[in-house]
């Protein structure tokens, strides 16, 4: 793989990546902490579904902000923000004294969660070779994955023995790894060449929806809103369902624990199949087996038979996820790349809000699991179809 022989390739991969890998925590910590929350502040379904989707309100603002400065001032400063006001806010969610006022930081540190994802898979994918773009930001999305077994042994270990404010805690030390950062990677090169005229606000939101791009455009938000609220309506309930399902708190966790370590050979063979059949091939392909594995999930009768779903959703939901990062900003030309995936990522959050919220509500009504984890399985069809009718194939060609 010729981008591992690239030092300068393979220090920003996993210079983002672990930035990436820290965002990944921070998320993976709240679907762990609001299952221990729901115990220590007496939370009902429909205030853990508040505090999930609080969260990604924040990302909504902060993906479609971030991506509108990062073409306007350059991806590198605005990961940066992006990553100090997320770890900033989450190591002060530790000192939360109410639910009111964690729900307030925790839409501060999602505006810099999703502020920083669209710009640092922009970054990676403007800084590589056209053979191997697709898999790099596959390989950068991988460090999710790491991310979330951190938070997983994080909630396995540490929340029932010393309590969900040191897991936020922990979430404050990207603070200081953005001091690294600033030195340890450049800016776009392909941004260096449009820096010296920049385009307007107007203008760039004006030709995201001109004609010429009006049908990628479409295909992105159908396909971001699908992915994140299927996404973050199971992810984030998982512990809280395995709950309902009758395992203790601690064997929830670490059965998630289990789910979670699927999500790496996701990604790795989502990497490899992406720059051999291209980007349309691997996000039709995984969102059908991540519908069949939601709905297999949900309606799952034995411990094997949550299990076995468990992972397969990893597995597939993941790879996917992967396929989009790698997909979205190749749509674009540089002088709108950011703002497109921006938005794109903006627009899919707002089913990042839903999602939770909804599954709160349903799960209120005492609506079967099942049921719920069939609606999933029917949104992500939609993605899939949107992508395989709309889509077009960008493996190989180079950015504009």
């Amino acid at each position: 793989m010729t981008l591992l022989r690239n030092p300068k390739q393979r220090k920003l991969l996993f210079s983002a990546g672990l930035s990436w890998m820290f965002d990944a925590m921070d998320v993976g910590m709240i679907s762990f902490v609001v299952a221990a929350l729901a115990k220590d502040w007496n939370l009902g379904p429909e205030q853990i579904g508040i505090l999930t989707s609080i969260n990604s309100v924040g990302m909504a603002v902060g993906a479609a902000a971030a991506g509108i400065l990062a073409d306007r001032f350059g991806r590198k400063p605005i990961l940066l923000w992006t990553l100090l006001i997320f770890s900033a806010a989450s190591g002060l969610s530790a000192f939360a004294t109410g639910f009111a006022i964690l729900c307030v930081l925790r839409f501060i540190a999602g505006f810099g969660l999703g502020g920083e994802l669209p710009v640092a898979s922009t970054l990676v994918s403007e800084s590589m070779p056209a053979q191997e773009r697709g898999r790099a930001v596959v390989l950068l999305e991988s460090f999710w994955a790491v991310g979330w077994i951190a938070s997983a042994l994080i909630a396995f270990f540490i929340i029932p023995d010393y309590g969900w404010r040191i897991a936020f805690g922990i979430g404050a030390v990207p603070a200081l790894y953005a001091l690294y950062l600033r030195r340890a990677i450049d800016d776009s090169p392909k941004f260096a060449e449009i820096k010296k005229a920049p385009v307007s606000l107007k203008k760039r939101i004006a030709t995201v929806w001109s004609p010429e791009y009006r049908r990628s455009t479409i295909m992105l938000w159908i396909l971001w809103f699908t992915v994140v609220f299927s996404y973050y309506g199971m992810f984030l309930w998982l512990p809280t369902v395995m709950v309902l399902k009758g395992f203790s708190l601690v064997k929830s966790f670490e059965y998630v624990l289990i789910m979670t370590l699927a999500q790496l050979p996701g990604y790795f063979t989502a990497a490899y199949f992406i720059e051999k059949f291209g980007r349309k091939f691997v996000l039709v392909i995984y969102m059908l087996f991540t519908a069949v594995s939601a709905a297999w999930f949900g309606n799952a009768t034995t411990e094997g038979m949550l299990m076995a779903a468990g992972i397969c959703l990893s597995f597939f939901n993941l790879g996917a996820w992967g396929g989009m990062y790698a997909y979205t900003p190749e749509l674009y030309p540089t002088a709108i790349r950011s703002t497109g995936a921006g938005l794109a990522t903006s627009f899919g959050r707002i089913g990042g809000i839903i999602a939770p919220l909804l599954v709160g509500v349903l799960v209120g009504k005492s609506m079967a699991i099942g049921s719920i984890f069939m609606l999933f399985f029917v949104t992500i069809i939609i993605g899939a179809l949107a992508v395989l009718f709309l889509g077009k194939e960008t493996k190989g060609t180079e950015l504009l």
